[in-house]
């Protein structure tokens, strides 16, 4: 499983087509983390000033039907992350039916994503 962050307002925003953020124009790719811990350190390393709620999407790379290539972080990884950690690239939009689980990014009292929890 790997993981993506996406404003609720923008996963909701076409729901009936595959989800193409603004990553995928601009670099190519959509950007994912391999897991929560490091889905969080990415959350409060770019995130803090995104529209909330802010969503994590679990998705099972095996449904996509795009290519995921797994790489280094350029230049560094965030804050928090080892530096062998690779990240998942996908290069295409992400099928919905690739998403097995919907996560909701908790901040804590000073700002930062402390957990994630299950969408009801």
């Amino acid at each position: 499983m790997i993981y993506h962050l996406v404003p609720h307002a923008e996963w909701h925003a076409v729901p009936g087509r595959p989800y193409a953020p603004a990553s995928l124009a601009e670099d190519g790719f959509v950007h994912c983390s391999p897991d929560e811990e490091t889905t969080l350190a990415v959350a409060n390393a770019f995130y803090t000033d995104a529209p909330r709620p802010l969503l994590a999407l679990v998705l099972d790379e095996d449904r996509l039907t795009t290519r995921v290539e797994w790489e280094a972080a350029a230049p560094a990884p965030p804050p928090g992350v080892a530096g062998d950690v690779s990240f998942p690239h996908v290069f295409g939009p992400l099928d919905r039916d690739a998403v097995v689980r919907v996560l909701e990014v908790r901040w804590d009292e000073a700002g930062r994503a402390a957990g994630l929890d299950e969408v009801r």
